[in-house]
């Protein structure tokens, strides 16, 4: 008959439901699945294709100095124009294309998100946990409201369905994700995604694009990965300038991604 301490030993626990065990280092790739594999059946379970992703700051405020107010009501703007002209409405059965993909946090990212509310329309929030807290801004879907550890997985998720981004004004946060995605681009390890940078003062202010080509760090053509916009709408003119997929004519929903 076993004792009482064989009962309590740890070894005697089911692994699947040992935290201690599945927060060890020997278990950090099986925690790397299980943080792609629940944010993919959630986001299949509501039929996301595709996305289009808007990065910003998180320090920006509706009722904020200078530029902010301007940068707010515009990321809005733009999230309600992609939403109710790219497909999240379900106007292709039941998938839904180029739906508002955010970190999911305050600032420009609540704005978008906020304007894809205003469409009536879902939009996803992929939010990480971080040293202070980051809560999820109002505006995104609960059922795709999604808490990262690991950056990297966080990554993944936003760029593997993009079918376009869109660069709000932001600090390095903002610049670590544009520059993946432009070297993802660059190096053919995504998709042809169209990329557009809000304010091109700001952008030309901040980065000295030219500089890269003048020094030989990148070839010229690479600077025709990015186009410029100034207001929503010419935002979302530039992305389908740039071949911006719309719900009727995207990729059957069964096709892959990689």
């Amino acid at each position: 008959m076993a004792s009482r301490e064989q009962l309590d030993s740890p070894s005697y626990r089911i692994a699947a439901l040992n935290q201690d065990f599945l927060l060890g280092d020997s278990m950090r790739g099986v925690r790397f699945q299980l943080e792609y594999a629940f944010a993919e059946e959630m986001l299949r379970r509501w039929g996301v294709h595709s996305t289009i992703v808007a990065f910003g700051s998180a320090r920006v405020r509706e009722d904020g100095p200078n530029n902010q107010p301007r940068w707010y009501e515009e990321a809005r703007r733009f999230g309600r124009i992609a939403s109710e002209r790219g497909g999240a409405l379900k106007h292709n059965g039941n998938v839904r294309e180029n739906v508002i993909a955010t970190g999911g946090g305050p600032g420009l990212m609540e704005a978008a998100n906020r304007g894809a509310m205003d469409a009536g329309a879902p939009s996803i929030g992929f939010n990480i946990s971080l040293p202070h807290e980051q809560e999820p801004n109002p505006y995104t879907t609960p059922e795709l409201t999604f808490r990262f550890h690991y950056f990297a997985m966080r990554k993944m998720h936003l760029a593997m369905r993009a079918n376009g981004l869109i660069v709000f004004p932001g600090g390095f946060g903002t610049m670590d994700e544009l520059f993946e995605m432009l070297n993802l681009r660059l190096t053919n390890k995504a998709a042809r995604v169209p990329i557009v940078l809000f304010d091109e003062t700001y952008w030309r202010r901040v980065v000295n694009f030219e500089a890269f080509v003048e020094e030989g760090m990148i070839d010229r053509e690479a600077l025709g990965l990015l186009r410029f916009a100034n207001d929503a709408e010419s935002a979302w003119d530039a992305l389908l300038a740039q071949g911006l997929l719309v719900a009727r004519d995207a990729p059957a929903a069964s096709q892959s991604r990689p």
